[in-house]
């Protein structure tokens, strides 16, 4: 199953023997699944089969399901004006000829082809044949809306799979920095140490196991280790495809952890600790990208 945004939309139109309805789906990011569907008065009984199938199809987002309805006329049956809307149209129009000056008249012909300005005497029953028309011109609009949606959740995994790329070259050149870690230190223990003495003698075995005591408290080992094995299960979850959003957001947040405990480590270190803190804040640039894409996939 591939990755899929939460952002989409798309649109089935359909004549059934009853008449013509258009049934339109959108949906934009969300926590969780969130429903909403407007349906006309007719079709209130197929909600809740409607909700199932919504529910079957989709996994996260905030869904917004409309349908329009133009229903036929029976054979034999009788049309009657809808006056209050032939009425409300013709307000409207006289409105706006008083507002903005405006000539003309009326038109019959436009007006008798709003929708429902006729009304059946006989409403067309809405059946289980009608419901089973509707619930299929919803699999296919879901169909066609997840086809949307992985098109542009390949778009967004291709990004994550380069920024992911990024953090991996960050954390290779931070190990890099910290294999030569031990020496820096010692020179700069020697440095701080001899000021502070000013000239007195300076054991070497004393001050290679300060050096390496520093070196302990500032060392970011575990930590590379860490954000290297997140951005691997990051980029294999992408590859994956499905429902990842929620996952992705646990590790992103690991990740970021990561990221802070290695500058808050490398702080003061001098020009070696300026170093790994510039890859370090780079990589957390990359991860607050990550981040905001996330939030779109499902």
């Amino acid at each position: 199953m591939s990755v899929r945004s939460m952002t989409g939309f798309a649109q089935v139109r359909k004549h059934v023997h009853e008449g013509e309805f258009a049934l339109s789906v959108k949906t934009v990011n969300h926590r969780g699944l969130d429903i909403h569907l407007h349906l006309p008065p007719a079709m209130d009984a197929f909600e809740s089969p409607m909700r199932k199938v919504i529910k079957s199809r989709m996994a996260r987002g905030h869904l917004q399901l409309s349908v329009t309805w133009n229903q036929a006329n029976k054979p034999g049956g009788e049309s009657t004006l809808n006056r209050p809307l032939l009425e409300a149209y013709l307000a409207a129009f006289t409105q706006a000829q008083r507002e903005f000056g405006l000539a003309g008249s009326p038109d019959l012909n436009v007006a008798f082809r709003i929708p429902g300005m006729f009304r059946a005497e006989i409403t067309p029953e809405l059946n289980a044949e009608f419901e089973a028309s509707l619930l299929a011109a919803l699999h296919e609009a879901l169909d066609a809306l997840n086809q949307f949606r992985e098109r542009e959740g390949r778009e967004i995994s291709d990004e994550i799979l380069e920024q992911c790329a990024r953090i991996r070259q960050g954390v290779a050149r931070m190990e890099e920095i910290r294999s030569g870690a031990m020496p820096a230190f010692q020179k700069r223990l020697q440095e701080r140490l001899s000021d502070l003495l000013r000239g007195a003698g300076i054991e070497p075995q004393r001050l290679t196991q300060e050096a390496a005591l520093l070196a302990d408290r500032s060392d970011i080992s575990e930590e590379l280790l860490r954000l290297k094995t997140h951005a691997s299960e990051l980029e294999q979850l992408i590859r994956t495809g499905g429902e990842i959003g929620k996952k992705l957001d646990f590790l992103l947040q690991e990740m970021n952890r990561e990221t802070n405990t290695i500058l808050s480590k490398t702080g003061g270190l001098g020009d070696l600790g300026l170093t790994i803190t510039e890859s370090a804040l780079a990589s957390k640039s990359e991860i607050d990208k990550i981040r905001e894409q996330s939030l779109n996939l499902e």
